[in-house]
């Protein structure tokens, strides 16, 4: 990892050009800053704990509520604290905006305010930063997102093919032999990612894999008003939606149509959202522990701050059963 030294000395400069420049002291040009910011960059310099001065973490959200305790992100982020803390870290959470990505090259941001390193919840392929997590050197996690190539870049979420295998077995013993899914659109890495696991536990368990049995869609009442009165049709007799905003927006049109859950259609969903307990009927899903996730990705920001690069880490899913789910239909 590069030092202000080293640094220094490729610019031709001296150390306390860097460090000012770093600091964003106001006695550095903008072009001398920007030129050992850029250096920095290529580098690798990372800031690191300095003296008695706390290091810093920074949490990126964004498409993701996290204010309150019902919120799905807060857990995450209290997960995230509860690691990051003890351990002597500030941590720091950041909305993240298109203007602030658009403002700022990624490495830079985090240099300039002095991060050690980043979780980012939320993040859809569209945001302007993506493209930048195949080259950063930061040490960076992603939740739900997955970058190949870029040691300094780590993968956060659940096995998301055990939780599919989970619900997918679950339905099968209540002897269901026709399972639908639903999803919204499949350009996001985490639902292209459920999509397949759902197809692979339908084969592992000896049931239907046909890609009819699916519906994906941008939006919620292309998939409530087209895909699902198809599934219906095609005889699926239970239906496991990509997650649990979805799967809620089903049951309810389901009443609407005049179907019973989970007398007539059993209605699965995933991550357990706090809604699940209070809809009605409650909804059976795949938990994602979220606290868990935030401790983990810490963990794995630790990991990669003492030398170990970690491509991926996965927590284990856990199957919850509630009243969305029956014994299909003779």
């Amino acid at each position: 990892m590069a030092t202000m030294e080293e640094i220094a000395r490729a610019l031709g400069v001296s150390k306390s050009t860097v460090s000012k420049a770093l600091s964003g002291a106001k006695d550095v040009s903008g072009t001398m800053r920007q030129t050992v910011l850029e250096k920095a960059v290529e580098m690798g310099y990372t800031r690191l704990p300095r003296n008695a001065a706390a290091p810093k973490m920074a949490v990126f959200i964004t498409h993701m509520e996290y204010r309150q305790p019902e919120d799905f992100g807060y857990d995450i982020i209290v997960g995230f604290r509860k690691g990051a803390e003890p351990a002597g870290f500030q941590v720091q959470v950041i909305p993240l905006t298109a203007e602030l990505q658009q403002e700022h090259n990624y490495d830079e941001y985090m240099i300039l305010h002095g991060f050690s390193g980043g979780l980012f919840l939320g993040l859809s392929m569209a945001d302007p930063w993506i493209a930048q997590f195949s080259v950063c050197k930061t040490p960076t996690v992603l939740y739900d997102n997955y970058i190949s190539g870029n040691p300094n870049v780590t993968h956060v979420g659940i096995d998301n093919a055990e939780g599919m295998d989970l619900a997918v077995q679950y339905l099968k013993n209540l002897g269901h032999k026709k399972i639908g899914y639903l999803s919204i659109a499949l350009q996001a890495y985490i639902y292209r990612t459920r999509y397949h696991a759902f197809f692979e536990a339908l084969r592992k368990n000896g049931l239907p894999a046909d890609e009819a049995l699916s519906g994906s869609a941008d939006l919620f009442p292309v998939c409530l008003q087209e895909h699902l009165p198809r599934l219906l049709k095609e005889g699926c007799t239970a239906i496991v939606c990509s997650h649990d905003l979805l799967a809620h927006s089903v049951m309810v049109h389901c009443a609407e149509l005049g179907l019973r859950v989970p007398q007539d259609i059993s209605i699965l969903g995933f991550d357990d959202i706090p809604l699940c307990r209070y809809t009605t009927p409650p909804l059976s899903t795949v938990r994602q522990n979220r606290t868990g996730l935030g401790k983990s990705a810490f963990y794995s920001l630790s990991s990669q701050l003492n030398g170990v690069h970690l491509s991926s880490y996965q927590l284990h899913a856990e199957l919850i059963c509630r009243a969305s789910c029956a014994k299909a239909k003779e």
